[in-house]
């Protein structure tokens, strides 16, 4: 199932993306929430009632709509650095003994085909293409073993960095240099856990047509589960929280010699069996600035 959150006339809603039309679940299941999060959060019950709504309508176009984050505002992002093993090697770096954690703030999230904002106090943008986990339950001290009970999706992301953020002063500041507005692009849809297999997964990253990202995920070297394990040992995790899993190798930091992006180019991330998302990189608007 490929649960999504979309606009239309105004009015933000989620529904079902079956063979590029969507189901309104708010006329098809009127009873349900409509926010992703809170369907999450209302239990396999209110998933199953959206499962029983595919063959329902009324059908749209998805041209007809605008197309959000499935999760428009998480409580949690938590990104994991350093967690492909070709990246740490690229990088220089020895590979991790355990998850390299920090966290992107909820207002970096952005929407599966909107723009990337750039500024000039962010000209070392940067791209990765990355697999993003969704809780579905709350959770506490999960093990490795149940945690694919708690994950109710997946989704592609791009943990769009402005590197000269991340690595100002010692230590480097990951939260700050990742957690710019409009750089957590998601989606396109949640597609349920039941239908993804985490961990063997083809991951593309293009920049303006260009592969720069060519990988799978079964180079992760903390998977989906081991992640949650780790994680929910320290907080409790929430329905809608994220878990942006690590980029493979061939960002633009460690090209020779290395590339940013500016204004105009073009970033689309895939996964297979999830989709795809496209960014545009844009002028940060005026309008903006208090």
């Amino acid at each position: 199932m490929k649960l999504i959150t979309f606009t239309q006339g105004g009015n933000t809603r989620i529904g079902l993306l079956e063979q590029g039309n969507i189901i309104d679940l708010s006329v098809a299941a009127p009873t349900l929430p409509t926010d992703l999060a809170a369907l999450l959060a209302a239990g396999d019950a209110a998933l199953q009632a959206a499962q029983e709504a595919r063959g329902l309508g009324p059908h749209l176009s998805a041209q007809e709509v605008r197309l959000e984050a499935p999760i428009v505002r998480p409580g949690k992002i938590l990104a994991i650095g350093l967690n492909y093993r070709a990246h740490a090697e690229e990088a220089g770096m020895t590979l991790p003994e355990v998850p390299l954690v920090f966290t992107k703030q909820a207002t970096s999230i952005n929407g599966p085909f909107d723009p990337v904002h750039w500024s000039e106090d962010s000209t070392s943008l940067d791209y990765e293409g990355e697999l993003c986990a969704v809780i579905g339950k709350r959770c506490r001290r999960v093990p490795r073993e149940r945690a694919h009970e708690v994950i109710a999706g997946y989704c592609v992301a791009n943990d769009v960095s402005v590197r000269t953020w991340q690595m100002r002063g010692a230590p480097p500041q990951f939260t700050m240099g990742k957690s710019w507005d409009t750089h957590c692009p998601i989606g396109p849809a949640m597609v349920t856990a039941d239908e993804v297999q985490p961990h063997n997964l083809q991951l593309h990253t293009y920049v303006n047509g260009e592969l720069r990202q060519d990988s799978n995920t079964d180079d992760l070297i903390f998977d989906c589960y081991e992640l949650v394990e780790f994680l929910s040992t320290a907080f409790t995790l929430e329905p809608g929280d994220l878990i942006v899993t690590g980029t493979p190798s061939g960002v633009g930091m460690a090209m020779d010699p290395p590339q940013s992006l500016v204004v105009g180019d073009r970033v689309r991330v895939e996964i297979e069996g999830l989709g795809h998302i496209e960014n545009e990189v844009i002028h940060e608007p005026e309008d903006l600035r208090y």
